[in-house]
């Protein structure tokens, strides 16, 4: 015996037992005395709840609902809801930070300055404070009646309300995802180093792989057009409200602003790191070459920026999509709320709790495999700025 514990194999083998051990005695015990509390207090334990009938109903829903819907389909309009506003928030805080990093990097002046004067606003105010004031700023925006026209949208107290394509829901899903594979798939195609043919090479397969589903994506938007309707549906005046097109809520709009600028904030000073990281000597090099000004920024500093800036830029977004549950503080119908009304409803708090953890758990861990995936794909071997 005493042979084998003088093996240090044998020490750490033993030690992470007995880590194990504790962990599982205090999670065990946990939840023995969680259930015998509950037992004590006559709360009925289980995931029963979720096929029972809610009572109540959304204000705000990317699918079909109504209160004779179970607590499992609440569930999922909540995680659809989070998920539809983190990828709107990120994508505007993506444009909104890549806008401000550029300018902060600029040798112009007054673009730092700017640049500068944004970042030091929007960061050092605390996030809720910010949806507070736009959820006010959109609320007291004119009635239906004296709504502001801006590009075709209707600016109102009750909402946004936005030109809509008279295409059935689903169509119209399937029509944007397509468009959307049609703009990524060659900008894949044009970086990715599983193709053996050397880039220059491949603009026959770029061309094909915008076109097909760019076809494809307008064949389904033809497909699911509403018949004897006109092509969109725009929002009008009827009595006192705005009747078609599409109502974006107050609640969204006032998440959405908030996350756009206070990550554009936070993700512009990441965009500028990224570029500050890029030697000057290999711009220079470009330069001596003979490429151009933007052939220098496109083929060498934001390459080499975008692999710098990765990294931090997948915490960044996982941060924001976390920032989403400040949605109950206005009314936002997100997983969060979704859930704490479901624990007001029900009573089962251990279990709604449980599933909150683990849907956020979910999406969090995707979202970083999908960047940890991205950034070995794009990694140069050898290179000082490899992750």
């Amino acid at each position: 015996m005493s042979a084998l514990l003088r093996s240090q194999k044998v020490r750490n083998a033993l030690l992470q037992a007995l880590f194990v051990g504790v962990l599982a005695y205090i999670v065990i015990g946990g939840w023995m005395n969680a259930q015998q509390t509950m037992q004590q207090q006559r709360i009925v334990s289980g995931f029963g709840f979720l096929w029972k009938s809610t009572g109540w109903d959304v204000n705000f829903s990317l699918l079909p609902a109504s209160p004779g819907d179970p607590y499992w389909w609440f569930f999922v309009i909540g995680i659809i809801n989070t998920l539809f506003l983190g990828i709107i928030g990120l994508m505007l805080a993506t444009l909104v930070g890549g806008a401000v990093g550029i300018a902060r990097t600029s040798s112009n002046e007054m673009l730092q300055l700017l640049g500068r004067s944004y970042v030091d606003f929007f960061r050092n105010i605390p996030l809720i404070l910010q949806v507070f004031f736009w959820y006010a700023f959109v609320t007291h925006l004119p009635a239906p009646r004296g709504a502001h026209d801006f590009w075709g949208l209707k600016l109102t107290s009750r909402g946004i309300y936005a030109p809509l394509p008279n295409v059935e829901g689903w169509y119209l899903a399937l029509a944007a995802a397509l468009a959307l594979v049609a703009l990524i798939l060659p900008l894949y195609i044009g970086a990715t180093q599983r193709i053996s043919r050397p880039r220059e090479e491949r603009r026959p397969a770029r061309i094909a792989a915008f076109l097909v589903p760019a076809a494809a994506s307008v064949a389904v938007f033809l497909a699911g057009r509403i018949s004897g309707e006109p092509l969109l549906s725009m929002p009008q005046l009827q009595g006192l409200n705005l009747r078609g097109g599409m109502r974006i809520s107050p609640e969204f709009s006032a998440l959405t602003i908030a996350m756009a600028l206070y990550g554009g904030a936070y993700i512009g000073e990441i965009v500028r790191g990224g570029f500050k990281a890029v030697g000057r000597g290999q711009v220079e090099a470009a330069q001596s070459l003979g490429l151009t000004p933007w052939q220098a920024f496109s083929r060498i500093r934001l390459p080499l920026a975008l692999r710098a800036m990765l990294p931090i830029l997948a915490n960044q977004y996982i941060w924001l999509i976390k920032a989403t549950t400040l949605g109950i503080t206005i009314g936002f119908t997100d997983f969060f709320m979704i859930v704490a009304i479901t624990i007001n409803q029900s009573g089962q708090t251990m279990e709604a709790i449980g599933i909150l953890m683990v849907g956020f758990l979910i999406i969090n861990l995707s979202l970083a495999a999908l960047f940890n995936r991205f950034n070995k794909a794009i990694a140069l071997k050898g290179n000082q700025l490899r992750s």
